[in-house]
């Protein structure tokens, strides 16, 4: 598999959809269509990010359906041993799942942090999130039209007018977009729209 799933995807044989919810359940369908003898090419994407997913296909569909629960399980995030141990042995202490990252900075940087309140660490994670609060509307409109663009560029490269459709969507212009996508095969078209309204959407006001 090339990408954690989300619990939603989508699959398409050539250009027409052919199953639509959890991974497990569309699984089963592309394993079917398949086993089936279908010439198309089958594809899933992540219904989120638009990343393909990769499945092993061989064998029942039981052997499929454990091989996707035992990537599931490898994929889950996972705290180290020793914060699980410390949080067992001081019960008061939070359980905040701390992931060790190396970091590299500057010198000058980390002078800078170790003069901070709680140290280096806590200063981080303070500036990370002040970070993602105040460029939050920013990220959800980037991660959207990285997910049209890419299942656009996936699906409907070669299809009359990509390439403007793709300018539109970075635009903004929902309305050129939609003229733009119309003639392609409906499915590919309709699911692009639908990635390309998360892109579309008006920023959230507190």
């Amino acid at each position: 598999m090339s990408s954690t799933p989300s619990t939603s995807c989508i699959a398409f044989a050539g250009s027409r959809q052919i199953a639509a919810g959890e991974l497990q359940q569309v699984a089963l369908k592309v394993h079917e269509s398949t086993n089936s003898g279908a010439l198309a090419p089958v594809l899933i994407f992540d219904d989120v990010t638009s990343k393909l997913i990769e499945l092993d296909l061989r064998g029942e569909a039981d052997d499929l359906l454990k091989r996707i629960a035992s990537m599931e399980e490898a994929a889950a995030p996972n705290r180290p041993v020793d914060v699980i141990v410390d949080a067992i042995r001081k019960p008061g202490r939070p359980k905040l799942g701390v992931v060790a990252r190396e970091v590299t900075l500057l010198p000058r940087h980390w002078d800078w942090l170790a003069g901070q309140p709680g140290g280096a660490s806590v200063a981080l994670r303070k500036l990370v999130e002040q970070a993602r609060r105040s460029n939050q509307e920013r990220d959800r409109l980037r991660l959207a039209q990285g997910a049209a663009y890419r299942f656009m560029s996936t699906m409907a490269g070669n299809e009359p007018g990509f390439e403007e459709a793709a300018r539109a969507l970075f635009a903004g212009n929902q309305v050129r977009l939609a003229e733009i996508v119309e003639p392609w095969p409906i499915d590919v078209r309709d699911h692009a729209k639908k990635l390309a309204e998360r892109a579309f959407e008006s920023p959230v006001v507190d």
